[in-house]
């Protein structure tokens, strides 16, 4: 048996009723598959029965990754990587409409999702990311514009991502219990964009820059980023606003602005 460990921030699914859930939110048969953070292969297994065209498995716990290598050493339509995710260039081995799953470490489930956020090419390669959160992490990478949740991060999430389904996960689901709820999120890439964003990095510094004084109002943060005739453009911006009154549109618009210099 292999014990968890709190520096990669592991907790293992272990209730099979919420593995098969997962599973179902997705149709598997004959498509390419990514797992991030396998652990010792509950969600593994039940992928496998689905039938997929192939499974690449992300590990990067040395000893869980000699374990699958173990185990599904006799199947050719497995990959397994021991990597951090973080630094494994995700769009080279990525296949056209593969579908990915994570049971995201807490500590880096937003650093994960970022990476998602941040592809070069758009639309991506993946079809479908459906990723597990800490609950809290979830409701503000979903949160929508004037709800208590919304701020930098659904920002970026609401640019490139749409949500299709959610779902929560008590704790008892888990070995070891982790402390808070989980939240199970169905994403598919936006293919809808509005707006001509370059970079999405340069998405990424504007709202930095506003959330990090987010009880203030955003008169002098705006003119760090654009002049004075350039933010007149700008349709519904006022200046006494603070940056969670501000509409995610908006935040496009500027960047759009910002990009222009």
């Amino acid at each position: 048996m292999i014990f968890p460990k709190k520096s990669l921030g592991q907790n293992f699914l272990i209730d099979k009723n919420i593995i098969k859930k997962i599973i179902n939110l997705v149709k598997i048969n004959n498509k390419d598959v990514i797992e991030i953070g396998p652990g010792e292969g509950a969600l593994t297994g039940e992928i496998l029965k689905k039938n997929p065209k192939s499974l690449i498995l992300i590990e990067k716990d040395l000893k869980l990754t000699n374990k699958l290598k173990l185990k599904y050493s006799k199947n050719k339509n497995i990959k397994i990587f021991n990597a951090d995710i973080l630094k494994l260039n995700l769009e080279a081995i990525q296949n056209k409409n593969s579908i990915v799953f994570g049971n995201l470490p807490y500590n880096i489930s937003s650093q994960i999702l970022v990476k998602f956020l941040k592809y070069k090419k758009w639309p991506p390669k993946f079809s479908s990311l459906v990723f597990m959160f800490q609950k809290e992490l979830g409701e503000k990478v979903i949160g929508k514009f004037l709800s208590p949740h919304y701020g930098r991060l659904s920002v970026l999430f609401h640019y490139r991502l749409d949500l299709v389904k959610k779902f929560l996960v008590s704790p008892n689901c888990f070995w070891p219990k982790p402390k808070v709820n989980s939240m199970v999120l169905l994403l598919q890439p936006n293919t809808k964009i509005k707006f001509n964003i370059k970079n999405i990095e340069n998405l990424e510094k504007i709202t930095n820059v506003f959330f990090s004084n987010k009880r203030k109002m955003i008169n002098k943060n705006i003119k760090k980023i654009l002049n004075d005739s350039k933010i007149k453009l700008i349709n519904g911006l006022r200046l006494n606003l603070r940056p969670s009154e501000i509409n995610p549109e908006i935040y496009y618009k500027i960047t759009e602005l910002y990009e222009e210099n």
